[in-house]
Formats: structure tokens, C-alpha cells, sequence
């Protein structure tokens, strides 16, 4: 037998920070409606907040650009950040975005003769990330819906407790997935830690 893990739709989302307002739950994503329109927007704002700190599955390095045939780089709406990858540390340009493209602000100008490598941090749509932050984050949009539509702060401080258990559990999912070491191993590399078994076959 499969085990199926169900994830939220933007409508279950909504739902979820309605109910623990103490509102009644929708059918429809209905934006005519200002409250539906502006827990909507909460959770898109936080959904973009949180990606934007940079996690594993929404971060990638060597990611190639090339210059079109003005020898301007275009920066795609899903790159939330940025920068030269690690392996180009160049002194020599600090690139930034301007008018909605690269720009170097060493030399001054944004056009470019040659390709480049960034690490990029991609936006997602809610649906498309993992179950664990879809969590985190309709508990972090419910702490935000209520402290700025309920007057009420027993209520706040229950739901900050309720965002506090959502971001630990990101937290050993990101550990999990990332596979961080303090040894400093470059990436994509293996490190097999001493076997005690080892010492009984000398």
C-alpha cells in the first residue's frame, strides 16, 4: 500500500489561517470579497518572505546567463536572489539589479560580453514547495492575520507558539536535506565518518 503525503492547495492555505481567526471556511477563492483578497495577499507575502531566506531546495549554484544580442542580462521574475557563484569571486564586478536587468556597478554599465555563473534563490509558487514549509507558512501568515484583524493577543501568542513548533520541524527537514558539515567539505563531495568495526579487520 503507497502512502500518499496530501499537500495544501492555495485554498486549503486560506482556509487554514481563516479558521484559526475563528472565521468560516470558503469554497471558492473569491478576491471581490476584501477579507479573502487580504489574507490572500498575506499569505503570498510570507510565502515570498520565507523563500527568499534561501533553503536547499530553492537554492541553486552555476547557473549560466548569457548576455542576449545587446549583451544585456535579463533577470527572470522567479530569482528572488542572486549573486556571482563562489567560484568567481570577482573583485572586479558587483552585480545588482537595475531596470529589471545585471548591472554591474564596478564598471558601471549593464552589458556584458561573455556568460556568467550565479547561485540563484528561485520563487515558487505555494503549491510547488515542500509539504513542511507550506506548513510554516500558513502558521506564520496566521500569526500575521491575527495580529493585524483580531484584537486579540492571547490568540497571537498561541499561534506565534504554533509558528514556533512549524519552523523547528523546517528546520530538521532542511538539516535532513541539505546535509550541512562543519568539516567545510566542498559541496557534492563524500565524507565517510571512522568505522569502529574497522579496527577488528586490521
Amino acid at each position: 500500500m503507497t502512502t500518499q503525503i496530501a499537500t495544501d492547495t492555495e485554498l486549503s492555505a486560506v482556509n487554514s489561517i481563516l479558521g484559526s481567526i475563528g472565521q468560516s471556511p470558503i469554497t471558492t477563492l473569491n478576491f471581490q470579497n476584501p477579507e479573502i483578497s487580504f489574507i490572500y495577499n498575506i499569505l503570498s507575502e510570507v510565502t515570498k518572505d520565507v523563500l527568499n531566506e534561501g533553503w536547499h531546495f530553492n537554492t541553486e549554484e552555476h547557473i549560466k546567463v548569457t548576455p542576449d544580442n545587446s549583451g544585456h542580462i535579463t533577470i527572470p521574475s522567479s530569482y528572488l536572489r542572486y549573486d556571482l557563484n563562489d567560484g568567481q569571486a570577482d573583485r572586479n564586478m558587483d552585480l545588482v539589479k537595475r531596470d529589471g536587468k545585471l548591472y554591474d556597478k564596478v564598471n558601471h554599465t549593464n552589458v556584458f560580453d561573455h556568460d556568467m555563473e550565479l547561485d540563484v534563490v528561485y520563487l515558487y509558487s505555494f503549491t510547488d514547495i515542500p509539504s513542511v514549509f507550506q506548513r510554516y507558512i500558513i502558521a506564520r501568515a496566521s500569526t500575521r492575520a491575527a495580529t493585524q484583524l483580531v484584537n486579540n493577543p492571547q490568540l497571537v501568542k498561541l499561534l506565534q507558539s504554533q509558528e514556533g513548533l512549524s519552523r523547528a520541524s523546517l528546520m530538521e527537514y532542511e538539516c535532513n536535506q541539505g546535509d550541512p558539515s562543519f568539516f567545510g567539505w566542498p559541496k557534492n563531495s563524500t565524507y565517510r565518518a571512522y568505522q569502529p568495526y574497522k579496527s577488528l579487520i586490521r
